[in-house]
């Protein structure tokens, strides 16, 4: 079952975005290798430096290349913006871009997101949005600080149904600034998976754009995953543009934001600290964008829900 309009599959689509990457790899800083099994591995910001082209290449890559990402000028001395466009916000954000897939295994952990996802299939998500596909060639992103071991990489091409020499995985560390950029050009992600978590039905979402200021680039991944998650929980404006009735939206938007968290209102790192450093602890009300709005084009009304709080970015950024 698909769930975008385009006539090639996801990981199609990502694997051309990889070739023009791997010609361009020396101008935007990233590290091309080949394992045993034939796994190629981009390395945008793990061992290497990267930059902000190979950040932007990854979320594009991310994106299966149905969305657009750019970087554009600064909020208020926060900072550039990332900032994402989607006509296929399904296919791109959820059945693509979302880091659903948990891989682990010979002293390796990363999450696992891109369209390897669909190619697998394997998480109940694509259930509710179809979108699994058949794929010869697998694309993925991994957020961590080493390359993945060899055997790790030939799990993930059988649980894939692809052949090792046809899996390609991007890694970067979150403390890079390709990391840093991929993980905050999630907002509409973010917003998206929010709306699925509350029931709401997908399918009205015809398009989302979304922004989140790019923080500094930290010392450490730790650090690295407080600042990103602040800028999207506290700096990203979403909107969406969705059809049906009104009073749906009306009743379920305050729900979207991350203002709709009791844990809303501190730094990420200091509640992250304060659940003992799990995730799975933390309001699940928390992860979403700071501010979101409802175009609704079957009515003309428009809804907007939460507040951008650039203090506590100021606070968490430190300018």
């Amino acid at each position: 079952m698909t769930c975008h309009d385009s006539q090639l599959g996801l990981n199609d689509r990502a694997r051309q975005l990889c070739e023009r990457l791997i010609q361009r790899a020396a101008e935007c800083r990233v590290a091309i290798t080949r394992l045993d099994s034939g796994c190629r591995v981009i390395d945008c910001g793990a061992k290497i430096v990267g930059g902000l082209e190979a950040g932007r290449a990854m979320a594009e890559i991310c994106l299966a290349g149905l969305g657009r990402v750019s970087l554009v000028g600064d909020r208020d001395g926060l900072g550039p913006l990332v900032q994402i466009a989607t006509d296929q916000p399904v296919a791109a954000c959820m059945a693509s871009q979302y880091a659903g897939w948990q891989i682990a295994g010979e002293k390796f952990f990363a999450m696992g997101s891109g369209p390897m996802r669909a190619a697998f299939g394997g998480e109940k998500l694509f259930d509710d949005i179809g979108c699994r596909e058949q794929a010869t060639h697998a694309v993925g992103v991994l957020e961590t600080n080493k390359v993945p071991p060899d055997v790790v990489c030939q799990q993930l091409a059988e649980s894939c149904r692809v052949a090792a020499s046809e899996l390609t995985l991007l890694v970067a560390r979150t403390a890079s600034l390709a990391g840093s950029f991929q993980v905050v050009a999630r907002s509409v992600e973010t917003a998206l998976h929010k709306l699925h978590e509350l029931g709401f039905d997908l399918r009205r979402v015809v398009s989302g754009f979304g922004s989140a200021p790019l923080p500094p680039v930290a010392v450490d991944d730790l650090k690295a995953i407080g600042l990103t998650n602040d800028a999207v929980l506290y700096g990203g404006d979403v909107t969406l543009w969705v059809t049906g009735e009104d009073d749906s939206l009306s009743d379920l938007g305050p729900k979207i934001p991350s203002s709709a968290s009791d844990d809303h209102g501190q730094p990420f790192a200091d509640i992250f600290e304060r659940y003992d450093r799990d995730f799975y602890k933390i309001d699940p009300l928390l992860f979403s964008p700071a501010r979101v709005t409802l175009m609704n084009i079957s009515t003309g009304r428009s809804h907007r829900f939460g507040e951008l709080r650039d203090d506590i970015l100021r606070k968490s950024f430190g300018v």
